[in-house]
Formats: structure tokens, sequence, C-alpha cells
């Protein structure tokens, strides 16, 4: 018998459906999150999985907002940080959304995990869009479907990698948000299927044109991911994709601007305003934790360009308690 899973509402703070001790990791996962963010939550991760088993195999609901409901096991390293209210994942990228919510657009959500973004963009507090989420793993896909669900099936799942070009490749890793096909093909792992984004415009899942925001976090394919995006790239297209910290090189972003048209732009939390990439020294100040990924937004489209730097009037950070 499945057991019923534990409630969170971000809003409040509240808890419901859990006992005495999981109410106690809770409290264990929230604090170590506090004090985690204080240097970037390195090790939370592994901590928060120590705690993990001794926990119940239990599933937890948190309610990001009144229509949007994420759910993941409890105890997650990853995504037990959502317990702490102060806990922004990926703020400026949350930033973007709730500025876009009255643009007609269609989020593709590559390396969407368990579909965090997808659950949030397709609810009515941003804006209620088209997502379309797409994951490789075997493991996580039928959570990514789980949340889709509970979600009233208000977005689309689609279960492949993404690459330059469609087939298959080999799905290694060891963390459920670290899944790759980068590394070593005979490294074990699952084959997966691999598709383009330009094979969503062929097979009717997206319009040739229309205004679209790609998600990359295709953990070291996104170059590759680019390469095979090429018609998609050049209508009202932004790509939001990751720089690791451990990458000294800043290969995507190098990549961005030696060999695409698209202008690179970054949040510069020094400043809480987004900057145009020009010069890849600014990302030696900006990425300083070598275990994270820090989002870099590129695009050609002068509409997103004009929406990404509108933002830095500061209406978009008062859009967000509203």
């Amino acid at each position: 018998m499945r057991v019923s899973p534990i409630q969170f509402d971000r809003n409040t703070g509240a808890m419901s459906g859990a006992n005495a001790w999981e109410r106690g990791i809770g409290y264990a996962l929230t604090a170590g999150s506090k004090v985690g963010a204080l240097i970037s939550h390195r090790g939370y991760n592994d901590c928060a999985n120590l705690l993990k088993k001794l926990l119940p195999e239990r599933d937890i609901n948190i309610h990001l907002n009144p229509d949007a409901v994420f759910s993941f096991p409890y105890g997650d390293g990853y995504w037990s940080k959502l317990l702490n209210l102060s806990f922004k994942y990926e703020d400026e990228l949350e930033l973007l959304l709730l500025d876009s919510r009255d643009v007609n657009y269609t989020l593709i959500d590559c390396g969407a995990n368990y579909g965090y973004w997808s659950v949030l963009v397709s609810s009515p507090r941003f804006g209620a869009h088209k997502a379309i989420a797409i994951e490789p793993s075997s493991e996580n896909f039928p959570r990514l479907a789980h949340n889709a669900t509970i979600n009233g099936g208000r977005f689309e799942t689609i279960n492949a990698a993404i690459g330059e070009r469609s087939g298959t490749a080999r799905l290694s890793g060891t963390k459920h948000e670290a899944f790759s096909i980068a590394g070593d093909t005979n490294a074990g792992g699952e084959e997966v299927r691999v598709i383009a984004l330009d094979d969503l415009i062929d097979n009717g899942h997206v319009a040739a044109q229309g205004k679209y925001l790609v998600k990359l976090d295709v953990e070291g394919v996104e170059i590759e991911a680019m390469k095979g995006g090429t018609r998609l790239l050049q209508t009202d297209t932004m790509v939001i994709c990751e720089e690791h910290g451990n990458d000294p090189t800043h290969a995507v972003s190098r990549y961005i601007l030696e060999h695409t048209p698209m202008q690179a732009i970054v949040h510069d939390p020094a400043t809480d305003r987004f900057e145009a990439l020009t010069d890849l020294t600014m990302l030696d100040r900006i990425k300083v934790a070598s275990h994270v990924g820090y989002n870099v937004f590129a695009t050609a489209s002068a509409f997103w360009q004009q929406r990404i730097f509108g933002m830095n009037s500061g209406n978009a950070r008062r859009a967000m308690t509203q």
C-alpha cells in the first residue's frame, strides 16, 4: 500500500501528515540549509542523503504556490533545500519567469529532472504557459510524469536526452540531478534515446516560429544541444544554460560568444543586475563556488534582450512579492 505523501507549504512553512520523527528530520534539513547557504550549500546534499537513510521511503509534496505541487522523495539531498523558506532555487531565473508571465512563450525544459520549472511555469502565478519537460533517465522520468499528473497533466513530458542529433547514447552518473550522456560510453549506465532541439519542430511539438525559453540543464552537452537547435534558436528564443563552477575555461559561454550570433547575458549578484557578457573574465568573479552551476542567458532575439535588460529597473524584483 502506497503511503500518502507529506505535505509542505512553502508560503507558510506548514507541514502536515508527518510523524514526530519525520518532523525532526525536517527541522534538521531546514537548519542545515540555512547554515549551508553561507557556503553555497557545500556538502549539504551528502549530509541530507545520509539523514534520508533514517527515514522510511515516503514522498513529500511541496506546495510551491497555491497551484503548483512538486513531489520528490522525502529527505532527498538535492531538493530538500526547499524546506528552507528563505532558499531561492535559481533566483535569477525565477525573476525572468515571473517578469515574463504576460508573454506568450513555451518553456522547453531540457534535463528536467523531476520537473520543478515545468510545474512552476505552467501554474497560473507564472502565466500558465505551455511547457515541455524532457528527461532521459528511466529513474527520474516516472517522477517527472508523476509531477505532471498531480498538476492536472498541464505540461508535456518526453523521455529522451538532448543532443546534437537524434540517436542513442549512454546515460550514466550516481546522482539523479547529475546524470549525463557526456561521460565514458563504457562506464555503464543505461542506453537512452537522444533528440535534437530542432526535432521538436519536425515532430510537431513546437511551431517553427514562436517565443521560446529553452532551459538547458544537460550536464556537459550544452554546446551539442545548441548545435542541434539551429532553426529553433533563430526564432524568438532565449537559452538558459549552465556554466559549471569547476570549468575555468568557461567553455559554454566561450562557445556562445565565438560561434553563435547570440548575445550572452549573466546576472551579476554584486549589483543584482543582468549584464551583457562581453568579457569572460567577468565569470571569474561571478563563479565563486566550484561545485555549483551558474546560469548564462543567450539570445539573438531583440524581444528577449529588451525583456531581460528591462528587468534592471527593479520592477521584476517587486513582482516576486505579488
